[in-house]
C-alpha cells in the first residue's frame, strides 16, 4: 500500500503540478479570451440552467484558489515548521466549506 502512495508521490511531483499552480498569472488568465469565453459560457449556461449548486462550486474553487495566494498562507511555514496557530483557522475553515459542499449534494433536496 505505501509502495502505491510512493508512486503517486512520486508522479505528482514530476509532473511540478504545485509548481504550475502557484506560477499562474491571475490577471493574464482572466484577460485571455481562450479562456475567459468558455468561462462565460459555462457561467451563462448554469445561469439559464439554474444550475446554482454548480455555480457555487465553480465560486467556491475560485475562492479557495484566490486564498491559497495570499500573504497569510505564506506565513503558514516558517523556517520549515508548520505554525499551529495559523493552521488551525485554515483547517477549520476547510472542515466548514467542506461541511457546506456535503450539506449542498446530500443534506438539501431541490
Amino acid at each position: 500500500m505505501s509502495d502505491l502512495f510512493a508512486k503517486i508521490i512520486a508522479w505528482f511531483e514530476s509532473t511540478h503540478v504545485q509548481e504550475q499552480v502557484k506560477d499562474v498569472d491571475v490577471v493574464g488568465l482572466f484577460t485571455n479570451p481562450w479562456f475567459l469565453v468558455p468561462f462565460i459560457l459555462v457561467v451563462a449556461y448554469l445561469f439559464y440552467k439554474q444550475g446554482w449548486k454548480d455555480l457555487i462550486i465553480i465560486s467556491l474553487f475560485i475562492a479557495v484558489w484566490w486564498v491559497s495566494g495570499t500573504e497569510y498562507m505564506d506565513t503558514l511555514i516558517v523556517n520549515g515548521e508548520l505554525q499551529i496557530s495559523k493552521i488551525l483557522p485554515v483547517l477549520f475553515g476547510g472542515a466548514a466549506l467542506l461541511g457546506f459542499v456535503i450539506y449542498m449534494f446530500f443534506g438539501r433536496s431541490d
